[in-house]
């Protein structure tokens, strides 16, 4: 698959660079990193790729967390990925719930469209990595690449694609870096 020189990485959060949980994640100690995450990022930035991140936090919707508590939640986040040597441009969330009906709740590409007036990247060239396929559809809404990780609820949701669907799959987020890493180094 041929893409354009996309350099715009759009992570969600829960399921591809932490742990997920059924019962959301509601503080900085709850937020857990999944194995080489991290350094996936790291390396990501390092090849000159700009990190988003756009994540569903309908907990702040729910009652069950404040946005306060969100931003301590990705403070720490933040902190851990910079102690990696990565770096993340800016994360973008929706706090509603899916009853909400609103414009930014993935698979609504919404903050898709936020990433691409901050950026002035077209929506063709970003590439969006998720474990849910809230996360493919709100990509293909937006003319963005998708690519599905099977961490968090990648593996349910790469069993339930339909058999004509084509996306790119990794086992996680460390396989899917090291794949667009080489592919943007073959265009050098």
């Amino acid at each position: 698959m041929i893409h354009s020189h996309a350099k715009i990485v759009v992570l969600d959060r829960d399921g591809v660079i932490n742990e997920d949980s059924e019962e959301f994640i509601k503080s900085p100690a709850e937020w857990r990193p999944l194995p080489g995450s991290l350094d996936a990022i790291a390396r990501l930035h390092k090849a000159g790729f700009t990190i988003f991140v756009a994540t569903n936090q309908s907990g702040v919707g729910r009652g069950l967390f404040s946005l306060k508590t969100l931003g301590d939640i990705h403070q720490e986040m933040l902190a851990r990925v910079t102690a990696a040597g990565g770096h993340i441009a800016r994360i973008v969330f929706c706090p509603h719930s899916p009853e909400d009906h609103c414009d930014c709740r993935k698979p609504s590409p919404g903050m898709l469209y936020e990433i691409a007036e901050l950026t002035g990247c077209g929506l063709g060239n970003m590439i969006v990595v998720g474990d849910a396929a809230r996360d493919l559809q709100a990509a293909r809404a937006a003319g963005s690449r998708p690519i599905l990780v099977r961490t968090g609820k990648g593996r349910a949701t790469e069993a339930a694609l339909p058999q004509d669907e084509l996306v790119e799959i990794y086992d996680d987020l460390a396989a899917a870096a090291d794949a667009l890493i080489l592919e943007a180094g073959s265009r050098k």
